[in-house]
């Protein structure tokens, strides 16, 4: 009888963190987000924004000693910093965890505020999902499996490009050679995205936290584009969208995006049709992943589950 109940309190606990399905996803794209890579880390120019800056790519690639290994999903990992600061080493540890299970993962730089608004860094996105379509097979990635990972600002960058893959605007570097290339892509994982930039504004406001109302003043220019490239607002004005399946993880103590606030996001989200897991991590702060823990090593675990069900879908 114990036996018993210890088999299905193993099953809760896979349950609770995303786990099923991961079996039907190993048999179906060969990832197993259980598996274990050692993993090659370099980097490469990515391009050189409108102020001259060299934006860098940088790429951790599983390898294994077996040659035949791979070809392997993929993920762009846009970086957050309320759009001001940061690079493409600001979410490392996640993107050592997901690459290690078997991975091309690949973060780049974006512009910032200070350098240009919106819609600069989506439109660096934007060129990042076409570039990395074209050279993940240099380090043994599937293109057609290219997902995105985005934390805080850089999720509020992945909901617009994966809700508006067709966006003018967004598409506006074009990347020479390659024209029919689109900016498609698969799903969208998120920490602490920011989905309401505006109810974002307003917390700040209230807290007050003079650096984040002046991030958002020098990011969404002129000031009625922070509703413009709202995500929660463009669902409300019931846009033309896609919906991609949409993983949110959420700290429970978050005072710069509330917790209420990405919930009622990811409300609208599946009511407009959207397949949305939404989850809240207990006694966890905005940038709870930055710190070793029983609940940064559940966000990895449950980023990797999330990306083995939609490879399996």
């Amino acid at each position: 009888m114990s036996t018993r109940r210890t088999f299905l309190k193993e099953m809760s606990a896979m349950t609770a963190i995303g786990m099923t399905g991961i079996a039907a996803a190993k048999n179906k794209t060969g990832y197993d987000p259980k598996a274990r890579f050692e993993l090659k880390v370099s980097e490469v120019p990515f391009r050189k924004n409108a102020q001259v800056r060299q934006l860098m790519a940088r790429i951790y690639q599983p390898v294994s000693s077996n040659t035949g290994a791979g070809p392997f999903p993929v993920v762009l990992d846009l970086h957050g910093g309320a759009w001001q600061r940061n690079d493409r080493l600001a979410e490392e540890p996640m993107d050592r965890a997901i690459a290690a299970s078997g991975v091309l993962v690949v973060a780049i730089d974006m512009t910032i505020s200070g350098e240009a608004p919106y819609p600069a860094c989506v439109q660096d996105a934007s060129y990042g999902i076409r570039w990395l379509k074209t050279r993940a097979r240099e380090w043994k990635g599937d293109p057609s499996t290219l997902g995105l990972y985005g934390s805080s600002s850089g999720g509020h960058v992945a909901e617009l490009l994966a809700m508006r893959p067709n966006d003018p605007r967004y598409n506006a570097i074009p990347l020479e050679g390659a024209a029919k290339v689109d900016t498609s892509i698969a799903y969208v994982a998120t920490r602490s995205p920011i989905s309401d930039p505006f109810a974002r504004w307003e917390q700040a406001v209230r807290k007050p936290n003079e650096n984040l109302q002046k991030a958002s003043k020098a990011f969404f220019q002129p000031w009625e584009s922070i509703n413009e490239g709202n995500p929660q607002k463009i669902l409300e004005r019931k846009e033309k969208v896609v919906l991609r399946p949409l993983l949110i993880m959420q700290g429970e103590l978050d005072d710069n995006v509330l917790p209420s606030v990405q919930e009622k996001f990811a409300q609208t989200y599946r009511a407009a049709g959207g397949d949305v897991q939404y989850e809240l991590f207990k006694d966890s702060v905005h940038e709870w992943v930055a710190e070793p823990g029983p609940q940064t090593t559940r966000a990895h675990e449950m980023a990797k589950a999330f990306i083995a069900r939609q490879l399996a879908a």
